[in-house]
Parts: C-alpha cells; sequence; structure tokens
C-alpha cells in the first residue's frame, strides 16, 4: 500500500490508492485557481480517513504550486473547515 497522494493531470484529479483501491478528488483549474468538484472514497476504505488524507496530500501539493481554492466539494469544504491552517487557500 503506497498511500502517496498524487496529481493526475490528464483525469484532473488527485488519487490515493490504498489496500486495492482508488480514492480521488476531480477538480477543474482555471489561470492559479483550482476548483476541486467531488470526491470519491470507495465504500471499502469508509471511515480509515482515507478521504482526510487525500485532501490533505492534494492541499500540500495546491499551496506548493501556489494555487488558490474554490471547494464546491462539500467534503473538501469540510475539511478546511476543520483544519484552520488551509484557510489561507480559499479564493
Amino acid at each position: 500500500m503506497t498511500e502517496t497522494v498524487q496529481n493526475n493531470p490528464a483525469r484532473k484529479r488527485y488519487e490515493l490508492e490504498a489496500e486495492g483501491h482508488l480514492a480521488a478528488t476531480y477538480y477543474e483549474l482555471s489561470d492559479e485557481v483550482i476548483t476541486f468538484v467531488h470526491t470519491e472514497v470507495p465504500k471499502e476504505l469508509g471511515g480509515k480517513g482515507i478521504g482526510s488524507k487525500l485532501v490533505k496530500g492534494a492541499l500540500d501539493q495546491v499551496r506548493a504550486a501556489g494555487l488558490k481554492v474554490v471547494p464546491q466539494c462539500p467534503f473538501v469544504k469540510a475539511y478546511i473547515e476543520k483544519h484552520a491552517e488551509y484557510a489561507d487557500l480559499l479564493k
């Protein structure tokens, strides 16, 4: 199990493989703004913190790239609300 968040620009998503399953958070990129539109965590991974690890990894990469965030996805929005250290990324 690698559990490393990777950006897949061809599919417009950040991915996290765990226990043979793939969790992903999808985005749209325009100028210097990334809009997270949907997050999917397979039911087999539910309740294991995989979604949070995925979003944290994605946001860390977004910060490194100097992008601003629009969290249309309710999961990403809730994560940022619970983790104030990412509030500065909001557009």
